[in-house]
C-alpha cells in the first residue's frame, strides 16, 4: 500500500487542478460503490486524507460532495471536511448521517449562524440538537429550524425560541404557519403580533391608539378561537389557562367564542373558572335548562347582563342552528346561519339588558360573516 500512496504522493504534487478534482471524484466513487478488498479500501482511502491537505478548496468539496450523504464515508474524512473553509464545512454539516449529536451541538455553539442554519436544515434532527439551536441559535437558524420538517423540536425549545425571538416577524410567521404548534404558544405569538400590528398603526398615524387597540385586540381573538378549532381538545385548558393569567378571559370573548360555535372552548372555560369539572359543565351547557346555565356562569364570575347572549347561543347550538339548510353547503352558509340565529334569539328574549350586548352580537355577526364570505370566494376561485 506505502508504494501506491506514495506514488499517489509524487503524482498529486504536480498533477493540474482538473486531475486532483477528478481523481477526488473517482477515488470517493470507488470508496462507498465498489468492491473493494480491505488493502484496496485502505488505500483509497488514505489518498482521500492526503486530498485533505490540497490546497485547492476546489478538490476538498468535490470530496465533500460526494461523501456527505454516505452513512459509509470515513469519519475522520468528514470531521475534517467538517472543520474545513465553510462552502466545504457546510455541506457535510448539513447532510452527513456520520456526524454524531454531540458534534453538532459543538458545531452549533462555536461555528456561528451559517454553520447554525446549515445543520437545522438537516434531513433529520433529534431534540438534543434541535434543543441546541434553540438555545443558541440566531433568529435565522431557528427560523430554519421552525421551517425544517424532519426537526423533532421539544415543547420547551418552541418556548425558548419564543422568549428570544417572539417579536422576529419572519420567525413568528414560521411559528404560526406550524400545524402542530401548541396553542398556547400560538396565542403568546399572536399577542405579539397583535402588539406589532398596533404600534405600527399609531406610529404611521393611521388611527388613534384607543381605535388602533381596540381593532388588534378584535382580530386577536378572531386568530384565537379560529385557531382553537384546529387544535386538540387536550390544548384548550392550556390556552383558557394562558387567556386567564394574561386577563383575557373576558365576558366578550367568550360570547365572541360561543357565537363562533366553539362551545368546547367556552366549556372549557367555565370548567376552569367555576372549578366544576367539565364532564358536569358540559353535561349543564347540553341539558339546555336555563336555570342551570345561570347558576354556572354565576359561579364563573361572568356578568349578570351576559347571561342571556350565552343563554341565546347556546340554545341555538344545541338544537342545531349552527347546521347549513338542506341543500346548502360550505362554511360560509354554516357561519350565517349560526350568527343570525343567535342574533334573532338574542333579540326575542325579554331579559336581554339594553342594547350594548346585541351591538356586540351584530358586531361579532358583521365580522364572523365577512370572513366566512372572503373565505367561500377564495374557495371559489381555487376551484375555478
Amino acid at each position: 500500500m506505502d508504494g501506491v500512496v506514495d506514488r499517489f504522493l509524487t503524482w498529486s504534487r504536480g498533477a493540474p487542478l482538473a486531475g486532483r478534482v477528478g481523481a477526488a471524484r473517482a477515488l470517493a466513487r470507488a470508496y462507498l460503490t465498489s468492491e473493494l478488498s480491505g488493502p484496496e479500501r485502505e488505500e483509497i482511502e488514505t489518498a482521500m486524507t492526503v486530498l485533505l491537505d490540497d490546497t485547492a478548496i476546489e478538490v476538498r468539496l468535490v470530496l465533500a460532495d460526494s461523501l456527505a450523504k454516505s452513512q459509509h464515508a470515513p469519519a475522520h474524512i468528514i470531521m475534517t471536511l467538517a472543520a474545513d473553509a465553510d462552502p466545504v464545512a457546510l455541506m457535510v454539516a448539513e447532510h452527513s448521517p456520520v456526524i454524531l449529536d454531540s458534534e453538532l451541538v459543538d458545531m452549533a455553539a462555536t461555528r456561528g449562524e451559517v454553520m447554525q442554519i446549515a445543520i437545522a436544515n438537516r434531513p433529520f434532527l433529534s431534540r438534543a440538537v434541535s434543543a441546541a439551536i434553540g438555545e443558541v441559535g440566531t433568529a435565522e437558524a431557528c427560523r430554519a429550524l421552525v421551517l425544517n420538517p424532519g426537526a423533532r423540536i421539544p415543547r420547551f425549545t418552541l418556548d425558548r425560541i419564543v422568549a428570544r425571538y417572539g417579536d422576529y416577524p419572519e420567525l413568528r410567521l414560521a411559528l404560526l404557519e406550524r400545524k402542530d404548534l401548541p396553542l398556547e404558544i400560538r396565542q403568546v405569538l399572536l399577542g405579539k403580533l397583535a402588539g406589532a400590528l398596533r404600534d405600527l398603526i399609531v406610529g404611521h398615524g393611521w388611527t388613534t391608539p384607543e381605535r388602533a387597540a381596540a381593532v388588534t385586540e378584535d382580530a386577536r381573538e378572531c386568530a384565537t378561537i379560529a385557531a382553537s378549532f384546529e387544535a386538540p381538545a387536550d390544548n384548550l385548558p392550556a390556552l383558557v389557562a394562558q387567556l386567564i393569567e394574561g386577563n383575557a378571559l373576558t365576558a366578550a370573548f367568550l360570547i365572541r367564542a360561543v357565537a363562533a360555535g366553539q362551545t368546547l372552548l367556552f366549556e372549557t372555560a367555565l370548567s376552569m373558572l367555576a372549578r366544576v369539572p367539565q364532564d358536569r359543565v358540559a353535561a349543564l351547557v347540553a341539558s339546555g335548562r336555563t336555570a342551570n346555565l345561570r347558576a354556572l356562569l354565576h359561579k364563573a364570575g361572568l356578568p349578570h347582563k351576559t347571561f342571556p347572549a350565552f343563554a341565546a347561543a347556546i340554545e341555538v347550538i344545541r338544537k342545531g342552528g349552527a347546521m347549513a339548510e338542506p341543500g346548502e353547503t360550505g362554511d360560509y352558509r354554516r357561519a350565517a346561519a349560526l350568527i343570525d340565529a343567535i342574533v334573532t334569539k338574542y333579540q326575542r328574549r325579554p331579559d336581554r339588558e339594553l342594547d350594548h350586548i346585541l351591538a356586540l352580537l351584530r358586531r361579532f355577526a358583521r365580522d364572523a360573516k365577512r370572513a366566512a364570505a372572503r373565505d367561500y370566494a377564495d374557495q371559489v376561485r381555487a376551484a375555478a
